[in-house]
């Protein structure tokens, strides 16, 4: 990542209202930060997706993931999925966080936490927005392997 790139990200403001929080930070991600923001007494669902990166992938050693993101487009992008789960889920609270830069093996890369009256619509409506986050979002990753590296696709 530039300096361009990690000063845009560092001045982009937090998304946050009453219902959606996003952000996407080169900076050490907070599940409990997620987590405490969808709780809330009216909603018995909350699902919690948390990607790590691991330390092999198709039989290779990895040593470490690199992600890159075009901010701008990159937050609204998240925040338009967050919208579209909380039309079709009923979701009462959702934050989406994506962590950009260089990450070790065990560290995270994404957190996006869902808040609904019931948990079927808290699963699917996190499953949604990984998926798709995956699929549509402007976010790049680079797997380091002990024997080279790859730009992988988007989505799985």
């Amino acid at each position: 990542m530039t300096n361009i790139e990690t000063r845009l990200i560092a001045s982009l403001p937090r998304i946050m209202d009453e219902k959606i929080n996003i952000l996407l930070s080169d900076k050490t991600l907070n599940t409990n930060d997620c987590i405490d923001f969808v709780s809330l007494p009216n909603c018995g669902g909350i699902n919690v997706f948390i990607g790590t990166v691991r330390d092999h992938t198709h039989g290779r050693e990895v040593t470490r993931l690199e992600f890159e993101a075009y901010a701008p487009m990159a937050i609204s992008e998240m925040r338009k999925l967050a919208e579209i789960a909380c039309e079709r889920w009923n979701v009462q609270r959702i934050a989406v966080h994506h962590r950009t830069g260089v990450l070790d093996i065990g560290e995270i890369p994404v957190v996006i936490a869902v808040a609904c009256p019931h948990r079927k619509a808290a699963f699917e409506a996190c499953q949604f927005v990984i998926d798709t986050l995956k699929q549509t979002v402007p976010i790049w990753k680079k797997e380091v392997y002990a024997d080279g590296e790859i730009w992988v696709a988007a989505h799985p």
